[in-house]
C-alpha cells in the first residue's frame, strides 16, 4: 500500500522558517568576524581561524543554493564590518553597496559546500579544498580590488601587516600570496573539524604552509642597504571651523619652521594640505619656498584645488607638488585612482541621489594620466627618486610595484582621513604602507593631516614612532634606503594566475566527471535469452 505523504504541518513550517532566519543571522555575524584581525583591534592571529565558523555554517547548508545565499550574507557582514567607519558618510547606502559586493561570495559559498558538504565527504575533495577554496577567495579579492568597486581595502592578507614572516611572503607574491596562506590555514582547520577522514591531509597542508613561510622568512635575501635619507613628516592635526584650510596651512608652516637646522632631505605634508592651485596663488608658492630655504630641503605638498593639467583639462585635481627654494620645481603628480562616492560618483546620472543621503562628492574630481617619479636635487640625497601616491592609492599593490619598476627609491603616500577620526580607518590606512614597503623592497612614508602617520623600512618594519590622531607635530625619520628587486616587483601578481589555474583545473575535472557519469534514465533492463529465466539464469 502506498502511503500518501502530505505537506509538513504549520508547526514544522514555522520551525524551518525560524531555522532559516537564525542561519541567516549567523552567516552575517560569521562573515563579520575577520574584521577583528585588522587595525584597530589588530588581532592578526585571529585571521587564521576567523573564516572557520562561516565555512562550517556554509558546509552544513541543506542545499547548494542555500550555501550560496549564506556565502552572500557572510559577504555582506564582512563588507559592512571592515568598512563600518564609512557609515557616517554613506548612511544606508553602505548596506546597498555591501549587498551588491557581497554577491561575490555567493559562488565561494557554493564552492565550500560542494567540496566539504555531506556527513562523510570524500577525502579527495576535502584535500582539493585546501587549494580550491583559497583560490576562490583570491578571485573575490581580485574582482573587488577594481577601483570602481571600492578598491583593495580589507584584503585578508592585509591583516598580517605587522608579522615579519608574512611580510617576507609579500615580497615574493604580494598581498595575494599572504591572503592565499591565511585562507589555506582556515580551510585546513575546517577540514580538521568537519572531515575526520582527511585530517592527515589537513595537517600536512598546514605543515607545508608553515615550512614554506619559514623557509622564505629565513633564506630569502633581505633588501640590500643603499644609504639613508632624513625625511620629515608634518602633521598639523584636526583643524575645524571657518577658514580651516588657511589655518591648517599656517599650522603646517609653523611646524615646518621648527625643522630648521636638522639636516633634512625632504619635508612631506599630507593630502589636501594646500587648498589653492600654486600657479594661481604665487603668494602661497612663495611662502612654501621660504620654508624650503629655511629648512634646507624641498617640500612635497598636496594641492586639492581647481586647476588645469598639462593636457589642458580644467577641474578639481588632487596633486602632489614638489616645491624647492625657488618655488614649484615643475614635478607634479595628479591622483589617478579616485575614491568611489568620496571623490566621484560612478554613473552619476543614475546614482547621483547618493549626495542627498551622505557625504558623497558633489563634483567629480579629475584623474591624472600617468604615474610620476620625482628626483630630489642636491648632493646630500644623491638625486633621491620619489614615488608619490595620494591617499586611497596606497591600497593598490600594482601602483607601488609600477613606481618601483620606474626607479623610485622612496614611496610616499599623502593622506588625510580627517573625516574618520575616532574610527578604525586611520590605523587601517597606515598599516597598508608596511605591505607596500615589503612588496617593493622600498621604504614608504605615510604622511597625513590628522594621523595616523607612519614610516616603514624596505622590509615593512616600522621606522620611528607613529603619529597618532591626537598629535599635531613635525617628526624626523632616518629612513633606510635599499636597492635590488623583490620577486613581487619582478614577477608581479603570479599567485593570482596560480589561483586561476587551480580553478581551471577544477572546472576541467568536473567537466570530465560529468561526461563519464551515465545520463539518468537511459539504463536498459538486462536482456534475457530464450533459455534463461529468473529461476535459472544463464551463467
Amino acid at each position: 500500500m502506498r502511503i500518501p505523504v502530505g505537506r509538513p504541518g504549520w508547526g514544522r513550517a514555522r520551525e524551518l522558517a525560524a531555522s532559516g532566519r537564525w542561519r541567516a543571522v549567523a552567516a552575517v555575524a560569521a562573515g563579520a568576524l575577520p574584521a577583528l584581525a585588522f587595525p584597530e583591534p589588530s588581532l592578526w592571529w585571529f585571521a587564521y581561524v576567523a573564516l572557520v565558523p562561516w565555512m562550517l555554517l556554509v558546509r552544513d547548508a541543506p542545499t547548494g543554493r542555500r550555501a550560496a545565499v549564506e556565502g552572500w550574507l557572510g559577504g555582506i557582514g564582512f563588507m559592512i564590518a571592515v568598512h563600518h567607519w564609512l557609515i557616517p558618510s554613506l548612511h544606508v547606502f553602505i548596506v546597498l553597496i555591501a549587498a551588491l559586493l557581497g554577491l561575490l561570495w555567493a559562488p565561494w559559498g557554493w564552492l565550500v559546500w560542494s567540496l566539504l558538504s555531506g556527513r562523510r565527504p570524500r577525502p579527495a575533495r576535502a584535500v582539493a579544498a585546501l587549494a580550491v577554496v583559497p583560490s576562490g577567495w583570491l578571485m573575490i579579492e581580485l574582482v573587488r580590488s577594481w577601483e570602481g568597486l571600492g578598491g583593495p581595502w580589507g584584503l585578508l592578507g592585509a591583516s598580517q601587516w605587522q608579522v615579519s614572516p608574512a611580510l617576507r611572503l609579500a615580497s615574493v607574491g604580494g598581498i595575494w600570496l599572504v591572503s592565499l596562506l591565511v585562507v589555506a590555514v582556515n580551510t585546513a582547520v575546517t577540514v580538521l573539524i568537519a572531515v575526520p577522514r582527511a585530517r592527515t591531509a589537513a595537517v600536512g597542508g598546514g605543515v607545508i604552509c608553515a615550512l614554506t613561510t619559514t623557509a622564505v622568512w629565513l633564506w630569502l635575501p633581505q633588501p640590500e642597504p643603499s644609504g639613508r635619507a632624513r625625511i620629515a613628516v608634518v602633521q598639523p592635526g584636526v583643524v575645524d571651523g571657518s577658514e580651516s584650510v588657511e589655518r591648517r596651512f599656517a599650522r603646517s608652516e609653523e611646524l615646518t619652521r621648527q625643522l630648521a637646522g636638522q639636516d633634512i632631505d625632504l619635508v612631506v605634508w599630507g593630502e589636501s594640505s594646500v587648498g589653492a592651485d600654486l600657479r594661481e596663488r604665487p603668494d602661497l608658492a612663495a611662502r612654501i619656498a621660504v620654508l624650503s630655504r629655511a629648512v634646507g630641503a624641498d617640500l612635497l605638498v598636496n594641492v586639492d584645488a581647481r586647476s588645469q593639467d598639462g593636457a589642458g583639462r580644467a577641474g578639481i585635481f588632487k596633486s602632489s607638488v614638489l616645491v624647492g627654494p625657488q618655488g614649484p620645481t615643475g614635478d607634479r603628480y595628479d591622483k589617478m585612482r579616485l575614491v568611489p562616492f568620496g571623490e566621484y560618483i560612478p554613473a552619476r546620472g543614475l546614482l547621483g541621489w547618493a549626495t542627498s543621503v551622505g557625504k558623497a562628492a558633489g563634483e567629480d574630481r579629475l584623474r591624472g594620466s600617468r604615474p610620476v617619479v620625482m628626483v630630489l636635487p642636491g648632493e646630500g640625497t644623491g638625486g633621491l627618486r620619489l614615488g608619490p601616491l595620494v591617499c586611497f592609492e596606497s591600497a593598490f599593490p600594482d601602483m607601488g610595484r609600477r613606481l618601483t619598476r620606474d626607479g623610485a627609491q622612496l614611496l610616499i603616500a599623502q593622506s588625510a582621513t580627517s573625516s574618520f577620526q575616532g574610527s578604525w580607518a586611520p590605523e587601517q590606512h597606515a598599516s597598508l604602507a608596511a605591505l607596500r614597503a615589503a612588496e617593493s623592497g622600498r621604504p614608504m612614508v605615510h604622511a597625513t593631516l590628522t594621523g595616523v602617520s607612519a614610516v616603514y623600512g624596505p622590509d615593512g618594519s616600522r621606522v620611528g614612532r607613529l603619529l597618532g590622531t591626537d598629535t599635531s607635530t613635525a617628526a624626523v625619520y632616518d629612513v633606510p634606503l635599499a636597492r635590488g628587486t623583490t620577486p613581487f616587483v619582478r614577477f608581479g601578481e603570479w599567485p593570482v594566475y596560480g589561483a586561476l589555474a587551480v580553478l581551471a583545473a577544477l572546472c576541467a575535472a568536473e567537466g570530465v566527471r560529468s561526461l563519464r557519469k551515465p545520463a539518468p534514465g537511459l539504463a536498459a533492463p538486462p536482456v534475457r535469452t530464450a533459455d534463461e529465466s529468473a529461476a535459472r539464469p544463464v551463467r
